[in-house]
């Protein structure tokens, strides 16, 4: 948090010692302010050291450090004013208290604990009320470093509560950014987007550019967890221009280590490594240790991805090493579990489900399903080869359930962060036009008032206010129509996107007899396109596959793209039999697609996945029916359809 400028003490001094010459009243007065002027020079000096460390937090945390004891210091020395100067120490005081709590929570735990105790006693003296947000921000980063996320969030969001009551917005949007990450972390990703796009809006009111750009992260990370890594990718490369012109080098490894998770999740894991070996030596640059085991963290599961686990242990024992004087459980989960995915692939199979089962138990208390999943999957495997094939089906039945979890999650989720960014859209929408509204309101105001007198000129100004008026009003209805039409488009192709077909599905499911099939359809092996002939031809075929199955699918058949190289087809009031007979008609009309024009190297098939509603089914069961029938037909070889019914399992291949 950045504190508000100030005259200085000495100019203030300064100009009351002129005014009281002027007066003639300086021998009288003298004795009395001489202990307030002593007083006066070095509080303003410890003004400055806090305001220094507050600026260096982003950019050398051990010279933020450094500058903060420094205020302390300082602060210890002066004598202890009247009532407005001592409230002015105390607030000097717990902010210097709380740049070391920030600091240490990264690093030393004990010592974090005693900046809290603290600050804790400067309470019943500060002036300003929104650092008390801060003291539960600073306890609720223990507790999550400590692995409590449900203590942690309910910390942050007194926090946020204090910090409103407060009206201190510089500090309110620290305490939303705070909780906003920490519910993404959890899996509660549209009240985490709501929160960092509220962090994001005041922080930019408030000219907090770099905090700004902190809460940017936060974002991209949460698009992360949502699975939209290129989305996130965007958001990291954006934030780390901007840090990097700003020289925030804390800021900047923080940055490239979540940026190389979103590229290692891409499996580009060239530009992956690049990223961590660069945040790994800048954190040692400037002694920062939590980024540097974050760093290793990132290099060792490359070198696993690579099949190289001889590699990957030195790094987990580096980091591992640094992990020791660090307070975040997470941190060591996800080292655990790269440790166990390094001594399976070096065959210490025991090794590898201790350490694999270590990680499971503290990502289970911490409420993190994407990790924990992780976790179920590798223990599955670890497991099997182990022999254990009893604890290894427990293991993959919990992954699935997990991930059935998190999917479910993620579609709920997903569809509440687009109304988030919908609602956000159509309120800057909205403001825009009020604006307007306003400026025109205020003109036919200042008309009306000459029109007292003209008449005639008041009828014409009258006139031409009602028409625009009018105007405004039909190009509002115009606009309106616009967005509704983008909201429900996909650019790229054309077709209706997710948002329209999901709709038509909810809608046909809430029917008396919602009797209905769903295709998910996958262009098979479409990352190759794009690898080898670039994205504008991985566009073309995309525009191509959209464009036949739009030609052959008529009312009331639905379809509309799903995401990247997917489709949804609904088909309503069909049967299992029909519903076939149109999802192989679709697959051999793709198959005679000519695309080589711009892919000659790569013919065009897809996998069709297919499920048929029954009694009590919602969205959610029905996509995941029908996604898990496309992977079955991936698995199958591809090029094929795989149905499934509403209670057991019917499949049916088609292949060329």
């Amino acid at each position: 948090m950045i504190a508000p400028r100030h005259l200085t003490a000495r100019r203030l001094a300064s100009d009351f010692i002129r005014l009281l010459r002027d007066i003639r009243l300086w021998p009288l007065i003298w004795p009395l302010i001489w202990p307030l002027l002593a007083a006066a020079a070095p509080l303003d000096d410890a003004r400055k050291l806090v305001d220094a460390s507050e600026a260096q937090v982003r950019i050398d945390p051990e010279r933020s450090r450094d500058l903060a004891e420094r205020a302390l210091t300082q602060l210890a020395r002066l004598p202890a004013g009247g009532e407005g100067t001592a409230g002015a120490q105390a607030d000097l005081r717990m902010r210097a208290q709380l740049l070391l709590c920030d600091y240490h929570s990264e690093r030393d735990l004990a010592a974090a604990e005693r900046d809290i105790a603290a600050a804790t006693t400067l309470l019943p003296q500060i002036k300003r009320e929104g650092l008390r947000a801060s003291l539960l921000s600073c306890q609720g980063a223990l507790r999550e470093g400590a692995g409590d996320t449900a203590e942690a969030i309910a910390l942050y969001s007194q926090a946020v509560s204090v910090a409103e009551t407060a009206h201190d917005l510089a500090i309110l949007a620290d305490t939303l950014y705070l909780r906003g990450y920490l519910r993404g972390v959890r899996g509660d990703f549209s009240s985490g987007l709501a929160d960092l796009k509220r962090a994001h809006h005041i922080a930019e009111e408030q000219r907090l550019s770099e905090h700004a750009l902190s809460i940017q992260n936060a974002i991209a990370s949460l698009y992360s967890r949502l699975g939209d890594h290129a989305q996130s990718r965007h958001y990291y490369e954006a934030a780390l221009k901007a840090q990097t012109a700003s020289g925030l080098v804390r800021e900047q490894a923080v940055t490239r280590n979540n940026l190389g998770r979103a590229l290692e999740n891409m499996l580009d894991l060239d530009a992956a490594q690049q990223m961590y070996e660069t945040a790994r030596i800048q954190s040692r640059q400037i002694a920062y240790v939590r980024s540097e085991a974050y760093a290793l963290r990132g290099l060792a599961s490359v070198a696993n991805a690579r099949g190289k686990p001889e590699a990957a242990l030195p790094l987990i024992d580096q980091a591992a090493q640094l992990r020791h004087v660090i307070p975040d459980e997470r941190l060591n989960a996800q080292l655990l579990i790269q440790r166990g995915v390094a001594l399976r692939l070096l065959l210490r199979l025991q090794e590898s489900a201790d350490a694999l089962e270590a990680a499971r138990a503290i990502f289970f208390r911490a409420d993190a399903l994407a990790e924990l999943a992780r976790a179920h999957r590798e223990l599955a495997v670890t497991r099997a080869e182990l022999g254990d094939w009893k604890a290894a089906y427990q293991s993959q039945f919990e992954f699935k359930r997990v991930s059935d979890q998190l999917l479910a999650q993620q579609l709920d989720e997903r569809f509440a962060t687009l109304r988030i960014e919908y609602d956000s859209a159509a309120k800057d929408q909205e403001m825009r036009l009020l604006q307007r509204e306003q400026s025109a309101t205020a003109y036919a105001l200042s008309q009306a008032r000459a029109a007292t007198q003209a008449r005639g000129i008041a009828i014409a100004l009258g006139a031409v206010l009602l028409a625009l008026l009018a105007a405004f009003a039909w190009r509002q209805r115009r606009n309106s129509k616009a967005m509704q039409q983008l909201a429900m488009t996909d650019a790229l192709t054309g077709l209706p996107n997710r948002r329209d077909v999901l709709g038509r599905l909810a809608a046909q499911l809430q029917a008396a007899e919602p009797a209905c099939a769903l295709l998910i359809i996958d262009i098979d092996h479409f990352k190759r396109v794009n690898d080898q002939h670039g994205h504008h031809a991985g566009d073309e075929v995309l525009r191509s596959v959209a464009a036949a199955l739009r030609e052959s699918c008529r009312d009331p058949i639905s379809v509309g793209r799903f995401g990247g190289e997917e489709f949804l087809v609904l088909l309503p009031e069909t049967r299992l039999d029909a519903a076939l007979t149109v999802a192989e008609r679709l697959r051999a009309r793709i198959a005679q697609l000519d695309v080589s024009r711009w892919a000659p190297s790569a013919p065009v098939t897809i996998s069709i996945g297919l499920a048929v509603a029954g009694p009590g089914d919602d969205s959610a069961s029905l996509l995941r029916r029908a996604d898990a029938a496309l992977y079955d037909a991936k698995d199958a070889g591809r090029n094929q359809v795989v149905a499934r019914g509403a209670k057991a399992v019917r499949t049916e291949r088609v292949s060329t």
